[in-house]
């Protein structure tokens, strides 16, 4: 050990460099200006598929976005390893500014808000007419959230072989939703898939739906070419589907171009992250009537001017009654 004297010389002291070195740190950023445009097709533990040009690259985000997290949909730059061979991997260093953003949380006590899709301007919401009942209830909040994030809803009606479409078509016609309806027969000679894709031209779709109404069989039939693993069947028991879709993914629409983005089949879809004041947009049946509203009106109130708009017949009554309902299941967790 060495020991040191009385006249000892700076030269002569050894110091320990810090944790981090003893390079400074600088708030510059490379910009990349010349990193490649891509789109975000899937996510899974980390590991982004992107589609560059027309090959599909394997990302990981850059250290320097922080807890900026891509999305199917985005538009990112890219540099690295873009050649798309296997084993290789490129880094995301950009995420472009989003046009619309379908965002959810998992229920309306639950303060985290998951960004679901970005950039897609329709949100097709699959709901089967039976087995399983339809949910009116989680349509409704489907559609909030897509009128809250700039994009335009699609129903799409399924197995309209066990149960008609007439009560749906009825609530929901006021609102001017375009709409398909489909059976099963239908899905196997591909009919319900053509009249389906002439809805999504040119488009970028997210499909969203209770698990087990048949969203991804439908996907399935709409791209062959990426078929996802075979759907399960309804359990008999609860009357619920198992999920057959784990995570997002964007499939490319052959013909007449566009995008298909798959979800996750969904329990519950939380509103969380919406303003209770802006749910009325997705009404727009009842929107006009909230003129005569006192400032700050919950819409549920004695002097709501809803109920007199209701009594003229300018609305169906189903339908403030399902606002209502919405408004208050923010309160509390969905029941049904």
């Amino acid at each position: 050990m060495r020991r040191y004297g009385k006249h000892t010389d700076e030269d002569d002291i050894r110091t320990r460099p810090g944790r981090r070195g003893t390079r400074p740190r600088s708030s510059i950023r490379p910009k990349h200006e010349d990193a490649a445009e891509g789109m975000v097709l899937t996510v899974d533990r980390g590991r982004l598929t992107c589609l560059v040009e027309d090959r599909t690259v394997v990302a990981m985000k850059a250290r320097e976005l922080g807890r900026k997290a891509a999305v199917v949909g985005d538009r990112v730059a890219l540099v690295g390893d873009l050649s798309g061979r296997k084993d290789t991997l490129a880094r995301i260093v950009r995420i472009e500014e989003r046009e619309s953003v379908l965002r959810r949380t998992a229920d309306d006590d639950d303060p985290y808000e998951r960004v679901v899709v970005a950039n897609a301007d329709q949100l097709a919401v699959v709901t089967a007419l039976a087995d399983p009942e339809p949910r009116p209830r989680l349509i409704d909040r489907c559609l909030v959230a897509a009128y809250d994030g700039g994009l335009e809803p699609l129903l799409v009606m399924t197995k309209s072989d066990l149960a008609p479409p007439d009560k749906l078509l009825e609530l929901y016609g006021t609102l001017d939703i375009p709409y398909v309806v489909t059976s099963r027969e239908e899905l196997e000679d591909g009919a319900a898939a053509d009249r389906v894709r002439a809805q999504l031209e040119g488009r970028v779709t997210a499909f969203v739906g209770h698990s087990g109404v048949g969203k991804t069989t439908l996907v399935n039939a709409l791209v062959p070419e990426e078929r996802r693993r075979l759907t399960g069947r309804v359990n008999a028991v609860t009357g619920r589907g198992r999920h057959t879709t784990t995570s997002a993914l964007a499939l490319p629409l052959a013909g007449p171009g566009g995008w298909v983005i798959d979800t996750p089949g969904v329990r519950s879809f939380g509103l969380a992250h919406i303003d209770p004041s802006r749910v009325i947009h997705a009404f727009p049946d009842l929107e006009a009537g909230t003129e005569g509203c006192p400032r700050a009106c919950s819409h549920d109130e004695p002097d709501c001017a809803l109920d007199a708009w209701v009594a003229e017949g300018h609305a169906d009554p189903a339908r403030l009654y399902s606002l209502r309902r919405l408004l208050a299941t923010r309160e509390r967790k969905e029941g049904d």
